[in-house]
């Protein structure tokens, strides 16, 4: 069976405690969690306190690599849950880590498709854009859309204005093009970059007449 052989307060992060098992390091793992197993040094450790012991640090490490995750950038709580079983964090240990983090306001689908909607409506993305990209990375559909319209109309973003500048830049580029096959690649292009209905064929058709020779 395997013994504990040590437990000591972890100088690095204070309320944990490293955890030794049979003379080799196991884990940091918080007071909460180590407390209530009654650990006591030089006894071993049954399968059971092992498991949990186990699932505690599994946790432990994927809360570690989430925190490093998000100080890079916001995610989605789907997209980061995705994004650690890929680097091979168990599921269940993904999860809590999740719960936990979700719990501490650290991640939160609301605020992150905020963020996002801002950041790449200022690239020239359109609301169809910004919201299939919210679903892709695991923010519900209503959610997605509520934001997307919300987060638009607080950063003053309209998108006729939007996709009337994007369909000029890319008119620009296109040259001398004839008239028909300008007008079908710009309503293409805005349609890939989130711009639809007949708000979109007006605006090619002002931007098309601006930007051709006759």
């Amino acid at each position: 069976m395997p013994a504990l052989t040590g437990l000591a307060p972890d100088p690095r992060h204070p309320g944990y405690y490293l955890v030794e098992v049979d003379r080799g390091r196991f884990a940091s793992l918080p007071e909460e969690t180590v407390a209530p197993l009654g650990l006591e040094i030089g006894g071993g450790l049954s399968t059971d306190i092992l498991e949990r012991l186990q699932a505690a640090a599994d946790a432990e490490a994927a809360t570690r690599a989430a925190l490093r995750a998000l100080a890079r950038r916001p995610y989605a709580r789907a997209d980061l849950g995705r994004r650690l079983v890929l680097k091979q964090h168990p599921p269940a240990a993904v999860e809590r880590a999740l719960t936990r983090l979700t719990a501490q306001g650290l991640l939160d689908d609301r605020r992150f498709a905020e963020h996002f909607t801002a950041t790449q409506a200022a690239r020239g993305r359109g609301p169809a854009r910004l919201v299939s990209d919210l679903r892709r990375q695991g923010v519900e559909r209503r959610l997605a859309e509520e934001t997307v319209r919300a987060t638009l109309t607080d950063e003053g973003v309209d998108p006729g204005t939007a996709a009337r500048r994007v369909a000029a830049r890319r008119a620009a580029q296109l040259g001398d093009l004839p008239v028909p096959v300008k007008r079908r690649r710009l309503l293409a292009y805005l349609a890939r970059r989130g711009y639809e209905g007949q708000l979109v064929r007006a605006v090619v058709e002002e931007v098309v007449a601006l930007y051709s020779s006759g």
